[in-house]
């Protein structure tokens, strides 16, 4: 049996890597007693996998891991017994049974994810509504973006499914995943850039919303969020 566990991060914990977040997440297994299987052989470690790590700095309403069990567990009985062990910053959502199939899993088809960005620094520009629709007319949005070896010139514009101004910040729909991804950095500084402004260094607060999948419906391809794609495991 395979489970999609959703978890919130907040906080100071915004600053904790993936990896320690990965190492929080092992002892909390443990301590939480959910009957996780391992892999075999000389060095078994826990069948988990993230779907598209956070970076540091953000916060989230929606982060999702992958677990395999040995054993059914009820959800309500998982969730609660996992944020009886947990720490200030994190805190388990939804556990849910996903299907089977390794072409499934969270890491494998996230597509896009939802932010909202916040301004820490200064404020932001007049005319910020009329900006952002300005900013998402145009039919290319190039810019230059690091590689490990080189730079490369990348037009964004594809990449970005829907962004507006919402309540006092700016909410941008993505494209996310190993297949294309965007971070929503290079589009604040993109829209700065097409202003004909240069943001302050750390000046925005980013937050994520959702992650979605992109299943082919009766209707065509729609997205849906990683957690519906699970079923509430119920207890006996």
């Amino acid at each position: 049996m395979k489970a999609r566990i959703k978890f919130r991060k907040y906080g100071a914990l915004r600053f904790i890597g993936h990896l320690d977040v990965m190492r929080f997440f092992q002892k909390v297994m443990r301590r939480a007693d959910i009957p996780i299987a391992f892999t075999g052989g000389y060095s078994p470690h826990m069948i988990m996998s993230f779907a598209s790590p956070l970076g540091i700095g953000v916060t989230s309403d929606a982060e999702y891991f992958d677990i395999e069990l040995t054993a059914p567990i009820a959800s309500k009985e998982a969730v609660r017994k996992m944020n009886a062990t947990m720490v200030d910053g994190i805190e388990v959502v939804s556990f849910r049974q996903i299907a089977e199939e390794k072409k499934m899993t969270g890491m494998a088809i996230v597509a896009a994810a939802d932010y909202l960005v916040g301004i820490k620094k200064g404020s932001w520009p007049e005319n910020l509504t009329t900006h952002v629709g300005d900013f998402m007319k145009q039919e290319s949005i190039c810019i230059i973006k690091q590689t490990k070896r080189s730079e490369a010139e990348v037009d964004i514009r594809p990449l970005i499914y829907h962004m507006e101004v919402r309540g006092g910040q700016i909410f941008m729909k993505l494209a996310s995943g190993s297949v294309q991804n965007l971070k929503p950095e290079l589009v604040m500084t993109a829209f700065y850039r097409f202003m004909g402004m240069q943001e302050e260094q750390d000046c925005f607060l980013f937050h994520r919303l959702e992650m979605y999948a992109c299943i082919q419906c009766d209707e065509g391809k729609k997205l849906i969020s990683l957690e519906e794609l699970g079923e509430e495991i119920i207890g006996k």
